[in-house]
C-alpha cells in the first residue's frame, strides 16, 4: 500500500495534469456549445500543435512555454481557415455534414503526419525537465506546475472573453438563436468560424503545455481526444465550469489509477469514474448542454 506522501504527490500531479487536459477540453466544449457538433478533428489538430511546438524546440531551441504565444495564434488561423474554407463550404450548415467534414480533416491530417514522420514517437527535454518544486512533503515537477498555472490563466481568460466582451456575446447569441442573431446584424457563419478558430487556438496552447511531459506522434491525438470527450461529457456538454472540473477529476483518476492499478490498467479508472458520475447525474456535473461560455 503506497504511503501518504506518495498518494498525496500522485493526487497533486493528477490535479496539475488535469488542468492542462481541461484547456484542451475547453476548445471542444466551445465548439460544441456554438456549432452543436462534436469536432472529430480535435485530436488531429492537437497533434499538429504538438508537432509545431516540437519543431520550434528541436530546430530553434525554443522552449514550448516560450513558443506558446507563437503556436496559439497560428492554430487559431488554421482553425479559422479550416472552417471558413473547408468545413463550412463542404457542410453548408448541416450538422451531419459538419461531423463528416471534421472527420475527413482528421483522417487527412493523421495520414499526412504518418507520411512525414512515420510512426515514430518524439519527445524533448527542456531546462525545466528535471527541476522539482518542493511544497512541504511534496516534490512536484516544476514544468507541470507552470503548465497547469498557465492553463488556468488561459482558461479564465477564455471564459472572460466569451462572457464579458461584445464579440463573446455575439458568439453566445449565435449559439442560442442563429436566426435571431442574424436579424440584429450578426453574421452566424463568421461567428462559427471565429468560435472554431478559438477552440483550435486552445489546442495550440494545450499542445505547448503538454509537450514537455508527453511524447508526440502522428496518433497521439487519439489518446488525448478520448480524454477530452470524456471531460466534456462528464462536466456537461457545452459547460466551461464543467470542463474545468471534469479535467481535474479525470487527471486525478488517471494518476491514482496508475498508482494503485499500474500503468497498464490505470486508464480504466477514468472510465470507471466517468460511469459512476453519469449514473448519478446523466446530464453531467453542470447539465444544460449546448450553452457556450456560461
Amino acid at each position: 500500500m503506497p504511503g501518504f506522501e506518495i498518494v498525496a504527490a500522485s493526487l497533486a500531479g493528477g490535479v496539475l495534469t488535469g488542468g492542462v487536459y481541461a484547456l484542451a477540453a475547453l476548445g471542444l466544449t466551445l465548439i460544441y456549445g456554438v456549432l452543436h457538433i462534436v469536432n472529430f478533428a480535435h485530436g488531429a489538430l492537437l497533434m499538429v500543435a504538438m508537432y509545431g511546438a516540437w519543431f520550434l524546440a528541436t530546430w530553434l531551441g525554443v522552449d514550448p512555454l516560450v513558443a506558446l504565444p507563437v503556436v496559439t495564434p497560428v492554430m487559431f488561423v488554421l482553425g479559422w481557415g479550416l472552417y471558413r474554407w473547408v468545413i463550412g463550404p463542404v457542410s453548408r450548415g448541416e450538422d451531419r455534414a459538419i461531423l463528416l467534414a471534421t472527420l475527413g480533416v482528421s483522417v487527412v491530417l493523421e495520414n499526412l503526419a504518418l507520411v512525414l514522420f512515420r510512426g515514430d514517437t518524439r519527445s524533448i527535454e527542456t531546462a525545466l525537465s528535471y527541476q522539482m518544486l518542493e511544497l512541504g512533503p511534496l516534490l512536484l515537477p516544476l514544468s507541470k506546475v507552470i503548465s497547469a498555472g498557465v492553463a488556468m490563466v488561459l482558461a479564465a481568460s477564455l471564459w472572460a472573453f466569451i462572457a464579458m466582451t461584445s464579440t463573446g456575446q455575439a458568439i453566445r447569441a449565435v449559439a442560442r438563436e442563429p436566426t435571431g442573431a442574424r436579424l440584429v446584424g450578426i453574421r452566424p457563419q463568421r461567428m462559427f468560424a471565429l468560435a472554431y478558430g478559438i477552440g483550435i487556438a486552445s489546442l495550440g496552447a494545450a499542445g505547448c503545455l503538454l509537450l514537455p511531459s508527453f511524447y508526440v506522434s502522428p496518433t497521439v491525438g487519439e489518446n488525448f481526444v478520448l480524454v477530452a470527450f470524456t471531460i466534456v461529457v462528464l462536466g456537461g456538454m457545452g459547460s466551461f465550469p464543467g470542463a474545468l472540473l471534469g479535467g481535474v477529476i479525470v487527471g486525478v483518476a488517471e494518476s491514482l489509477g496508475g498508482l494503485f492499478l499500474g500503468e497498464s490498467l490505470g486508464p480504466i479508472s477514468i472510465s470507471l469514474t466517468f460511469i459512476a458520475i453519469l449514473l448519478l447525474r446523466p446530464q453531467g456535473l453542470f447539465g444544460r448542454p449546448g450553452e457556450a461560455g456560461r
